[in-house]
């Protein structure tokens, strides 16, 4: 039975994106598997948007959709949002250009304005991405403390680059015992070396974390975490606690990644929530307001490692005597600090701190409403995350606290609805987190329980 579904709902799938298709079919002659960026493909082939406005999507095929995966998570004013558009329009007509490639005052703006919500980030760098951010944000950790060596958590997503592209979703036959993970690599082309150099730490089990980062305190330099997993499963109170009291002991730097938790579970990120300062911190999706922006901030004695000196670095070709660029912390780029995505920014954080309790109260009626929903059907499903970003997890376990808890739900039953629900009109890439924005209203809402409940009346199971 659960077959023919499958059937019926790929069936419907194909019918109702065959531009889609052939629009994948062109791109494949230009680009590998036609895509440039991997995480923008899905099985048959991803559906290819041509328009959107507000909480609402369109492919060339015609279709609308309610968009839950908003860029993912990137875009918390939605699509085509006025005051950016008037806050970038007004950049470029203001400075008369896009780009200066020198300091510029929205650099300090930004910065103000980001220290307030975030009091952790003393000092702070931009950079183009939330992967460069949190690629300098290691860079500068061993700079800092003269250690090679990183620890970040299975399950855990920081960026497509080699140091942390370790057991970010490796398959449970080769994760090795729960209570120390085994390093998995992700990708081909990556060194056998980052085995060694990339330290797997299991995510809300303090106990083992401490044996694993006491055995390899002298050798680490930080310690990276999504202080809510995939941004939706939370650290636990005690274990976040924990685990700042433990690196402080063994000195080694706390990281929190919040490229997908800043702006989203809360203003001032999950270090709000859990009263926990970092070390370091990255952001990155939101503040861009739908432009390519990253952030690194922490600690000022930490973060000065970063500044330029009196040392010579790569791109100074006086090469002055004594000096080299290997003394100097090297961090660079043409765009950082672009003025017109941080004009963006600013807009974009604007309107959030007039309307983030609409999100977050949309989200939770979204929540509740799927819950009583799949309640009513007899499936056991629970909407976990916090702030803006949930995931429907399909599972009778209490509670899911890891990668590995979520391992063993009902992946297939989630993939098959959420297939459903793009014929539905219900955007949201297969087993994706949903990401909710300022313009998901009632009526987005109520559609999108409507939907739910066509597809659960099929008696999915």
């Amino acid at each position: 039975m659960a077959i023919e579904r499958d059937k019926e709902s790929l069936v419907t799938f194909l019918e109702k994106t065959n531009q889609s298709k052939r629009f994948l079919e062109k791109a494949e002659m230009i680009m590998p598997g036609g895509v440039t960026a991997n995480i923008k493909y899905f099985a048959p082939y991803p559906i290819v948007l041509s328009k959107a406005q507000g909480a609402y999507v369109t492919d060339v095929d015609g279709n609308q959709y309610i968009d839950y995966l908003l860029s993912y998570g990137a875009l918390m004013l939605g699509h085509g949002h006025s005051q950016i558009k008037e806050a970038v329009v007004r950049q470029l007509e203001e400075d008369g250009t896009n780009l200066f490639g020198t300091p510029h005052q929205l650099e300090v703006e930004m910065g103000e304005t980001i220290q307030t919500l975030y009091p952790s980030m003393e000092r702070l760098r931009y950079t183009n991405s939330g992967t460069e951010a949190t690629l300098l944000a290691l860079r500068i950790a061993a700079a800092y403390t003269g250690k090679r060596k990183i620890a970040k958590f299975e399950g855990h997503y920081h960026g497509g680059y080699d140091e942390v592209l370790v057991s970010v979703n490796p398959s449970l036959a080769k994760a090795g015992p729960e209570e120390r993970p085994h390093a998995v690599l992700e990708s081909k082309g990556m060194s056998q070396s980052h085995l060694e150099t990339t330290i797997v730490l299991p995510f809300n089990d303090l106990e083992s974390c401490e044996q694993i980062l006491r055995d390899n305190h002298k050798d680490i330099s930080a310690v990276i975490i999504e202080p809510l997993q995939a941004g939706f499963i939370p650290a636990k109170p005690i274990f976040i606690e924990g685990l700042r009291k433990l690196t402080e002991e063994l000195d080694i730097l706390l990281i929190f990644d919040e490229v997908k938790t800043g702006f989203r579970v809360s203003l001032g990120g999950a270090q709000e929530l859990y009263h926990v300062e970092p070390d370091i911190t990255t952001l990155g999706k939101v503040i861009g307001g739908g432009f390519p922006v990253g952030i690194v901030g922490g600690r000022k004695d930490i973060m000065m490692v970063s500044a330029p000196k009196g040392s010579a670095d790569v791109f100074d070709h006086s090469q002055s005597k004594g000096s080299s660029a290997s003394e100097v912390l090297f961090h660079s780029g043409t765009y950082n600090g672009h003025p017109t995505i941080l004009a963006a920014g600013l807009a974009t954080i604007s309107v959030l701190k007039n309307e983030m309790n609409h999100v977050l109260n949309t989200t939770e009626e979204l929540k509740s409403r799927l819950e009583w929903l799949f309640q009513k059907h007899h499936i056991p499903m629970k909407a976990i995350g916090v702030g803006s970003i949930f995931s429907v997890v399909l599972t009778e376990i209490e509670k899911i606290q890891n990668y590995r808890d979520l391992q063993l739900t009902n992946l297939r039953l989630r993939k098959e609805i959420d297939l459903h629900l793009l014929g539905e009109g219900i955007y949201m890439k297969p087993l994706n987190r949903y990401s909710l924005s300022t313009a998901h209203t009632e009526l987005e809402v109520k559609s999108t329980v409507q939907a739910y409940e066509h597809i659960l009346a099929k008696g999915l199971r």
